[in-house]
């Protein structure tokens, strides 16, 4: 196992309770479409964490692979203008967060940050989320993704 997806499945263990159960694919899961087929599942049931900056501050978003995360919405959740919400750079995502782009898990985050949820992906009976790398993987009821990233389910989608 890389050692990032290590990492994170000890720390999943450690802080929540859960054993993670890391798949990884050499052939990358960069995408959501490279991850469901990978998979075997349906681009709906990938759970994409998506870091925003948002008036200088970072934001999770959790939203469905079949799904792109709409900037006003999530703008109109925190309160902050259109124009302050964009996608996040790769430094502070490392920084804050502690993991690099397109291996951003929904939990296990180096320093609190808010986390909404597609509230599509609530409507599946399991999910596949990155595991710290982006050839790394896990499943995950979508209840107890919710539960463990203290995610709050929203309309964040185009």
């Amino acid at each position: 196992m890389h050692p990032r997806a290590r990492e994170f499945s000890e720390l999943a263990a450690a802080e929540y309770g859960f054993e993670v159960d890391v798949y990884e694919f050499p052939e990358g899961t960069k995408t959501a479409a490279d991850a469901a087929d990978a998979i075997g599942c349906s681009v709906a049931q990938i759970a994409s964490s998506i870091v925003l900056s948002a008036d200088g501050a970072l934001v999770v978003v959790v939203t469905s692979g079949a799904n792109r995360v709409d900037l006003t919405k999530v703008a109109s959740i925190l309160d902050v203008s259109a124009e302050s919400v964009e996608m996040a750079d790769a430094g502070p995502i490392r920084e804050t967060i502690g993991w690099s782009i397109g291996g951003v898990p929904p939990f296990c985050h180096e320093t609190d940050v808010p986390v909404f949820i597609d509230e599509t992906l609530l409507e599946h009976d399991e999910l596949w989320a990155a595991a710290g790398t982006p050839e790394a993987v896990f499943p995950i009821p979508p209840e107890r993704l919710r539960r463990i990233s203290g995610g709050e389910p929203a309309d964040v989608i185009e």
